[in-house]
């Protein structure tokens, strides 16, 4: 029963924000009582705090399973952009947002778990590329690493980038080829350029 709550609550904060799903909704879409949802979560925030973490560890399964099976770590970081745009976009209710507004504690504690996995995540992927020659030799693996995720969380702010004047996926798209073209090799650049011409056209 827990994990039924769990995941159905995922599924509408998600679709519909943190803020604007109330304990009602959830029980009225599991039919069932709000007493019931009481008895595994004491409150609103409690729930919303578990279900970040099982939406956070769900994604982390399916990243990891990506770095495992990808060609080369161009078409990596673009299959993890698919796999999480796939996962969490809803651009008209912004549930990131309503998190960070309403629940910053939590908000935090999650952002601090996203940087560590991307972090570990973008490093794997920027050795990896150093290695087979798609990436330049003399890239700071740290630094670029901590400057994609910080690039990634800055595309968000809505005061820079306007919900109404880009979309989240132009976003992404956009400032991942920026990324990998700072830091591809001449061989790297016609890995991307087919990649894109390939999935683009």
């Amino acid at each position: 029963m827990r994990e039924k709550i769990i995941q159905k609550s995922g599924e509408l904060f998600l679709k519909l924000g943190f803020k604007s799903v109330t304990m009602d909704d959830i029980a009225n879409e599991l039919g069932m009582s709000k007493k019931t949802i009481y008895q595994h979560f004491e409150n609103k925030t409690k729930l919303i705090e578990t279900t970040t973490i099982n939406i956070f560890n769900t994604i982390c399964g399916g990243i990891d399973c990506i770095c495992k099976t990808s060609q080369n770590p161009i078409e990596e970081l673009y299959e993890i952009k698919m796999y999480v745009m796939q996962n969490l976009q809803n651009e008209k209710t912004s549930p990131q947002f309503q998190l960070k507004k309403y629940y910053p504690k939590i908000y935090q504690n999650l952002q601090g778990k996203q940087f560590d996995k991307m972090h570990k995540t973008v490093q794997k992927s920027l050795k990896k590329g150093v290695e087979t020659g798609l990436f330049r030799k003399n890239i700071d693996v740290d630094f670029t690493s901590r400057l994609y995720f910080n690039g990634m969380a800055g595309i968000k702010d809505e005061t820079i980038f306007p919900s109404q004047k880009f979309t989240m996926d132009y976003l992404m798209e956009s400032y991942l080829e920026y990324h990998l073209r700072a830091i591809c090799s001449e061989e790297g650049l016609l890995t991307l350029n087919k990649f894109i011409k390939t999935n683009q056209s």
